[in-house]
This record gives C-alpha cells, structure tokens and sequence, in this order.
C-alpha cells in the first residue's frame, strides 16, 4: 500500500492530475468544502461545490456533501482542476485596507476582532478580489489568520478572526455544539405578533448558476432557530434583537421574510414597498448588524460587541423623529375643539365616580 502524505501523491489507478491526500491531523473535523478552497487556491466555491456534487471530489473513496467533516486519516481523492489565467489583483487598495484596519475592536495572542463593515465581504471570491480576511493578511503579513465564521457582504458587526489553528478549531467546536451566543440588530418590517418569539424552521441552500446562494423554507433542510425579541416599534417598523442558535447562510433574513416581516433593505428577501419606504428615511443598505458574539474556551471567557453604525443609528433617528412628529399631531388633534366648540370626547374630562 501506497503511503499517502498531506502534500499529496499520484494514485497510479487514477487519472491524470488526480491527487490522493490525507488529512494531516491539524484539519482533523474541519469541512471538507472548507479543506478543498484551502488546498485549491483560487477556486471559487461555486465551482467547489460543483465538484463534491459530482462526484469528483471522494472522502476514503465515498461521495461526500459539502458539509461533511473529515477526520484525521482520510484520504480524499481531489481531481485536477483547470482556471483561467487571471491578472494578478496586486496590493489591496490602501483605502480599503486602512479601513478594515482601522475597524479592529480586539486583539490577544489567539484571536483578532474586526467590525466589520458592511459592502466588505468576509473573504474574497465570486468577483471579490480582497475580503477582509485578504486585507487583514496583507496588512500583518507575520500573523497566520483564519475566519472563524462569516457574515455577509451586506452585513456589519462582529467578525472573529483565528491567530492559530488550534483556536480555530476550539471555536469552531462551540460553534458546531451550539455553544455560542450571536446576537444581531435588525430593523424589521411591521409589528411582530408578541415581544419575543422563536422560528424554528429547516432552511436549504442551493447554489444558482453562477454561483449565487439562495436559501428557502424547507422541511427537508438543516435544522435553523432564531430568537427575535422587540427593542423599538415605530410606525411600520420594528427594531429586534436576533439570536440565533444555529448559523445557516442567510438564516435571518429569511426566518425574517418567512414569518411576513422581512429585513429593511434586503433586495433579495424582502419586500419592495417597505425598502422604498425604508429609504425615505435615508437606509442605504441592509439593516443587519452583528452586535455581539460570545464564547468560551476552558477557562477563558469572550465577548465582543461592536456598536450599531451611524448610517443605522440616523434611520432610527428618523423613524422616531417621524414617529414622536405623529404621536404629536394625533394628540394635538384630540384635544382640538369640534365645531362649535365642544371638546372631542377623547379630551372631555371624567366625572369621579361618586363613593
């Protein structure tokens, strides 16, 4: 038998190109999809997942889904891939890169936290040449940094960063368990029914052509629960604070969307009227904000806010300037006399009740 080794070998039964690899023992529980983009430099995930779909891609000579997690040992069969020849994107821009910088909220010898700001995507790929992993990497060249999870282009907030592998793996087992708090900010079309309330519906994922992701309510999906609980209520708003228990792409703007109160400026869930509203009152992209993210290692305990965005803060401000602005004519217009000039009932004052 042939010895296998990480940096892989060629298996004489196997096709030209083909690499047979084993999984060295620092990658032991990590995604198969996640250890393919890894050892495929520059593959777009879109075309990833094409080839664990077909089959391509074997783990100990079995298909595998993009989610299955690979033990120390296995041998996984990676067939060879062709790209284009790109340009070279060069240095990231010096804007940009400042600006991811210049967003780090917390630094210690495992972890670095970034807020994240919103149009900067988590890594770069479909188009993007530097995420804010690539820029946080060219800016500290010496730092060997990982993503410990994601969010999306469009949102803002907490965004946590590996300096080691053994700390990625940590957390990404409280992730898996279910052991960390993610708590997001969101600005909610309508009234929700109560003040607080659980969704707890199975999302799946497809991949379009193209590459892009769409999620959907489906019973045949992965098991998603948020918590929504009401912080304001404007006129035909809601701000909510959302936990969610489990991290499926995209999880709350459709858990949003599916219980009819979508995300304010969500163009691919939401709902048109209410984002044409929303942007009377000067939103300008997603209302969805990762406030706060908290976990523990052994003894060790963490928890990273970042504070909502000015651009978010001043469409609350308008939403409650525009709310108080109402309230105000309706009570002006309770206590306007009527023709004739008797008060409205509303306004006439009660008798007491005689003892």
């Amino acid at each position: 038998m042939k010895t296998q080794t990480s940096a892989g070998f060629r298996d004489p039964g196997s096709a030209p190109g083909v690499q047979m690899v084993e999984v060295p023992e620092d990658r032991d529980g990590q995604r198969v999809d996640n250890f393919l983009t890894g050892r495929l430099k520059g593959v777009p995930k879109s075309l990833v997942y094409r080839l664990l779909r077909t089959g391509q891609v074997r783990v100990n000579g079995k298909r595998a889904k993009p989610d299955h997690r690979l033990a120390a040992g296995d041998a996984v069969r990676i067939p060879p891939v062709r790209l284009p020849e790109k340009t070279d994107p060069g240095a990231p821009p010096a804007g940009l890169a400042g600006r991811v910088e210049a967003s780090i909220l917390a630094e210690d010898r495992d972890f670095l936290v970034i807020d994240k700001p919103a149009g900067v995507a988590s890594h770069g790929g479909s188009g993007v040449s530097f995420g804010a992993i690539e820029l946080l990497r060219a800016a500290r060249p010496r730092d060997s940094l990982e993503l410990a999870h994601r969010l999306d282009r469009d949102t803002s907030g907490v965004l946590v960063l590996a300096k080691k592998r053994s700390a990625l793996t940590a957390l990404q087992a409280e992730i898996r368990e279910g052991r960390v708090e993610k708590r997001y900010l969101a600005l909610l079309m309508g009234a929700l029914p109560q003040q607080r309330l659980t969704v707890d519906v199975a999302l799946r994922k497809s991949v379009l052509q193209g590459g892009e992701r769409m999620v959907r309510v489906d019973d045949e999906g992965k098991p998603s629960r948020s918590r929504f609980a009401e912080v304001e209520r404007f006129a035909n708003a809601t701000l909510a604070e959302i936990a969610i228990e489990t991290g499926r792409t995209h999880q709350i703007r459709v858990h949003s969307a599916h219980i009819a109160h979508p995300v304010a400026g969500d163009e691919k869930y939401g709902d048109r009227e209410f984002n044409r509203a929303m942007r009377g009152f000067g939103l300008k992209r997603l209302f969805l904000h990762a406030a706060r993210f908290e976990f523990s290692i052994g003894e060790r305990s963490y928890g990273f806010s970042a504070p909502l965005p000015a651009e978010l803060k001043a469409v609350l401000d308008a939403l409650a300037g525009s709310r108080d602005a109402s309230s105000s004519r309706t009570s002006s217009a309770s206590r306007r006399p009527r023709e004739g000039g008797d008060p409205a009932p509303s306004a006439r004052p009660r008798k007491k009740p005689s003892r």
